[in-house]
């Protein structure tokens, strides 16, 4: 493939081929995980950088987690208690950080973009780890693992994603990977929270629940109230009642699926995210190997990033 071969900042960047070869490197490195000694020697000797100017649990640690499971140092950055406290650019603290000649760039920021002018800034490779309402590319990539493994294929797959979509950088990034996979993805959620825009990425819009029993995979999305500077919602009860997804909206052969945080008795109830169709933690699980093959693949195999006209 001609492709890129350096960065991962859209789920554009990537072709079906290429979202496949990850998902089998994962594999392979999922296999690595359930070993006493989870350890490979792909990247020793060299850096990886996490510059995280926004809260972050699974995505932060599964970055860590995985880097050194390759071998890598790893230098963590966060925007409290450093430099970028003090009022240090992105472009100052990008050079800074170029200082220890990293191999790559982890880069998660409220603003949209960012991403892609720290690939401008540094010789390394950089993954976008979520900029603003923007993309979430390797939460895509594992989100498409986990159900591989349990459905086999995507292709014909009816998904649903539900709720706060205005908001999401994971609801823009799931989209593309499912299409590119063959799924068929159905938006839903308040009219005031669906980009106007949104059916041009190929999926269908519904301003209520009707029909989401046609769906094979239901996935639910964290209400983000810390990115609302206006109601969106008449009130949050109101939501409740008409999008919060419950065991009872859901069969035996459907799965269910978050991105985490998941704020309980909100957009699910307790029974739902205890339910076994649940894959909420196969999701966390998958992220540590998933992000393994991201950074594998950068920085060792040959290029999968391929720019999709």
């Amino acid at each position: 493939m001609s492709g890129i071969g350096r960065h991962l900042l859209s789920i554009e960047d990537l072709d079906r081929a290429g979202i496949e070869r990850i998902l089998d490197r994962a594999e392979s490195f999922a296999e690595v995980s359930g070993r006493e000694i989870k350890k490979v020697p792909a990247l020793r000797g060299r850096t990886v950088v996490n510059l995280f100017y926004e809260a972050s649990t699974r995505t932060s640690s599964s970055f860590e987690l995985a880097a050194k499971r390759l071998s890598a140092d790893v230098v963590s950055v966060r925007s409290i208690g450093s430099s970028v406290e003090k009022g240090e650019s992105l472009k100052d603290t990008v050079q800074t950080l170029s200082a220890y000649d990293p191999a790559a760039i982890v880069i998660r920021s409220p603003h949209v973009g960012a991403a892609a002018l720290v690939a401008g800034w540094t010789a390394a490779s950089v993954i976008n780890a979520g900029d603003g309402k923007h993309e979430h590319p390797t939460q895509a990539l594992l989100d498409v693992f986990t159900l591989r493994r349990r459905l086999g294929s995507l292709e014909g797959a009816s998904i649903w994603i539900v709720g706060d979509v205005l908001h999401s950088r994971v609801a823009r990034s799931n989209i593309l990977a499912l299409r590119r996979m063959g799924a068929r993805v159905t938006v839903c959620g308040p009219p005031t929270l669906l980009p106007r825009e949104i059916e041009a990425l190929g999926c269908e819009a519904k301003p209520s629940l009707e029909g989401l029993s046609q769906a094979d995979v239901v996935y639910v999305l964290r209400m983000q109230q810390e990115r609302m500077r206006e109601a969106f919602v008449p009130s949050l009860r109101e939501y409740v009642q008409r999008y919060q997804i419950t065991s009872t909206h859901l069969d035996a052969r459907q799965l269910l699926m978050h991105p985490g945080p998941v704020n309980r008795g909100v957009e699910l109830s307790a029974d739902a995210i205890d339910s076994p169709r649940a894959l909420i933690s196969d999701q966390v699980k998958a992220g540590v190997a998933v992000r393994m093959a991201v950074l594998y693949e950068l920085l060792v195999g040959s290029p999968v990033l391929e720019a999709v006209a």
